[in-house]
């Protein structure tokens, strides 16, 4: 049967005109419930039900095999137990089916025998040219198309909409679904991935950038199983404008474990996903609410201009809350225009304050008017980029209910005809009612994004993405031929890092490699006092682990004492020597690294160095390939930023000078090859606009 186009086999499995379900039976729930889902969502064509004692099956005629279907099956969702798994593709493969959701759990993630299992399936699926959800997933809801093979049953209403949520967990697949419609964002697509045995994240994330139903992406995932593709996924998302939001689990080391013994996979280093999706475009929550909350509010207002906001509510409190959380999104709330301020002033009652956020009081209750033409006159103001509109759909029907319609409608007219997009935003996380969602329909008012707390999470995830796609997609990493450096193996320990570094042109401290105490002691007399003297031999990666670092030597007979005990600490050691340098002092000690993360490539950390490093483990990591502008912002992520700002009265440190040296570090490091397996400065002194190199070790695989 031979291979098959992947996005093509993706693409049919999503969209079948015809289902067999394999394994259907009246004692099983998932039957039952995916069944069920078929027949009350809208699928129209034909499902049959394989049970191979026959008779009836929900109250249907059913099939012995796959073999005795009556016509076409375009998709089998397959129920049957673990040892049947394979047989049931290799009767559904001969009848011409080439689809399948496997339900059947008992592979890869519960052993070795199950893994050997699953690997028999993998390559028979390959060698026919089958496409294979799971094993171990509940299948998927295509809403946009009304097509449901899900093994759990889905309370209705069905919302369709233009969000497509990919999870790497069966269990909060329901969830998920039951949250986004109590908030009423409609999905185009959920699917609950399994095992990946062939189907992958990265598969699905491309059916869905092509697909002109899902506007943005919303990823579950314990673990990135396969880097360079997810890249290659997320990068074609950020090219077409997608956003893609992700809950990446496993940050702490019990949810790693966790997350490994569940599916099978590793899970890489944390902090690495968090600089990969940096450079990816990919928007990173903290919970199932954001990521939802955040992917619904990107589907209902796009890209967003810029972080300054004009925040309108009919709340003092609530005002509060918005500027703190601003505050910790990094929003800025601008003071309004005096055009603003003064045509405010002329509609608000004389009791408000006008500023922003804005609190057009209580008053709004005698005044239904009053929010609105507020948000008009802050929309116009030319220092805002956007607006928060606090309001909340209205839960109950009032005696009246033709009041709240009115409201809403003339609140949605002026909402679409604002020169500036505006993010309507609801105090608090509650369910929409259905009274809430019969107004937002007829009145065609925007979505509400639940919550302050969510909300301006999700407004500052907006205005990032926004902020950073074009130059996420201009970081392509360049390729090119690697440097040809001799004896490119082992540690090299200081005096060889330190040479390669010089000669690249980068500011290393004077030093020489001397192999006596009067060569010592010329040296130090030719660099002045005080003098520092290091031990050196090959592969020595820890200096000071053996007592080999001597600092402010002031004299001969210091240099003298010091080169003995180093070189007496150095027995043993092949090729050993001792290195002489100028003391130097003051400034800040910072750390500069480059590591080969075996997933994701080289990695750039930045830090405070010296023995902060390991005390404090401040850094912030980038993805190569870097320039100056990221490692500013590396640098201003770090705990200790203060330090570099002049903290205490200390001379502030040119960040420029230091982002400049960095950058240029980072791209010797691209330049060196894969042997390369790290590169680290540290300290890196930076002294007001001095920035010196005084340590380094570079390790070769």
């Amino acid at each position: 049967m031979g291979s098959r186009d992947p996005r093509a086999g993706v693409r049919a499995l999503f969209n079948p005109g015809s289902i067999a379900l394999v394994g259907a039976s009246d004692k099983s729930g998932w039957s039952a419930s995916t069944f069920g889902n078929l027949r009350a969502h809208g699928f129209g064509g034909p499902v049959h039900l394989v049970n191979p004692r026959g008779g009836l099956v929900h109250g249907h005629p059913a099939f012995p095999g796959l073999a005795e279907l009556p016509g076409p099956v375009d998709l089998a969702y397959v129920m049957v137990p673990t040892p049947a798994v394979l047989p049931v593709l290799r009767e559904g493969a001969a009848a011409g089916i080439r689809n399948y959701v496997v339900l059947t759990a008992g592979f890869g993630e519960a052993g070795e025998d199950g893994a050997r299992l699953e690997a028999e399936v993998v390559a028979f699926a390959r060698e026919a040219g089958l496409t294979v959800l799971g094993p171990n997933g509940n299948g998927y809801i295509n809403a946009a198309a009304g097509i449901t093979p899900y093994g759990l049953p889905i309370p209705p209403p069905l919302l369709r909409g233009p969000v497509g949520v990919v999870l790497q967990s069966g269990a909060l697949a329901s969830s998920v679904l039951a949250f986004a419609q109590a908030r009423n964002i409609g999905l185009s697509l959920l699917t609950s991935m399994g095992n990946e045995s062939l189907v992958t994240v990265p598969d699905v994330v491309d059916y869905l950038v092509d697909d002109p139903a899902t506007k943005v992406i919303a990823l579950f995932l314990e673990s990135v199983r396969n880097p360079d593709a997810f890249a290659r996924a997320a990068r074609r998302a950020l090219e077409a404008g997608k956003p893609v939001v992700a809950l990446k689990i496993g940050r702490s080391r019990l949810a790693s474990r966790t997350a490994r013994a569940h599916t099978g996979a590793l899970v890489g280093d944390d902090a690495v996903v968090g600089a990969a999706f940096r450079r990816l475009g990919v928007i990173r929550v903290r919970s199932l609410e954001d990521l939802i909350v955040t992917a619904g509010l990107l589907a209902s207002t796009g890209p967003l201009p810029g972080p300054r906001i004009g925040v309108v509510t009919p709340s003092g409190g609530a005002s509060e809350i918005i500027a703190d959380r601003a505050e910790d999104e990094g929003l800025d709330l601008p003071p309004f225009a005096p055009s603003t301020v003064e045509a405010l002033a002329e509609i608000l009652p004389p009791f408000a304050t006008v500023q922003n956020p804005l609190d057009v009081t209580g008053y709004v209750l005698i005044d239904r008017t009053l929010l609105g033409r507020a948000l008009d006159v802050v929309a116009a103001d030319p220092g805002i980029d956007a607006v928060m509109l606090l309001t909340d759909l209205p839960r109950f029907a009032p005696p009246d209910p033709s009041v709240p319609m009115a409201t809403f409608t003339a609140h949605a007219r002026r909402i679409a005809a604002s020169p500036r997009p505006v993010v309507v935003v609801g105090n608090t996380l509650t369910d929409v009612s259905e009274f809430g969602r019969s107004v937002q329909e007829k009145t065609g008012f925007p979505h509400v994004v639940g919550g302050i707390e969510h909300g301006v999470h999700a407004i500052g995830a907006a205005v990032r993405w926004s902020a950073g796609r074009e130059r996420a997609l201009a970081q392509r990493p360049e390729a090119g031929e690697p440097a040809a450096v001799d004896g490119a193996t082992g540690v090299w320990a200081e005096h060889r890092a330190a040479a390669l570094l010089a000669g690249a042109g980068l500011p290393v401290v004077p030093s020489e490699l001397v192999g006596g105490e009067d060569a010592a002691v010329a040296a130090a007399d030719r660099f002045g006092y005080p003098v520092v003297l290091k031990a050196a031999a090959d592969g020595l990666a820890h200096k000071s682990d053996i007592g080999g670092v001597r600092l402010g030597l002031a004299g001969p007979d210091a240099v003298r004492t010091a080169y003995r005990e180093v070189m007496a600490a150095l027995a043993g050691h092949e090729g050993a020597g001792a290195l002489v340098q100028p003391q130097r002092s003051g400034g800040v000690e910072l750390l500069a690294g480059i590591v080969r993360d075996p997933a994701w490539g080289l990695t750039l950390a930045v830090g405070l160095g010296g023995v902060w490093v390991e005390v404090l483990r401040d850094s912030a990591l980038r993805l190569l390939p870097v320039d100056a502008r990221d490692v500013r912002e590396a640098l201003g992520e770090l705990r200790g930023a203060a330090l570099l700002d002049g903290a205490r009265g200390t001379k502030p440190a040119d960040l420029d000078a230091v982002a400049g040296v960095v950058a240029r570090v980072a791209a010797l490091a691209a330049s060196l090859g894969d042997r390369l397996e790290s590169l680290e400065i540290n300290p890196l002194r930076v002294d007001g606009a001095e920035v010196e190199i005084l340590d380094a070790l570079v390790t070769w695989s």
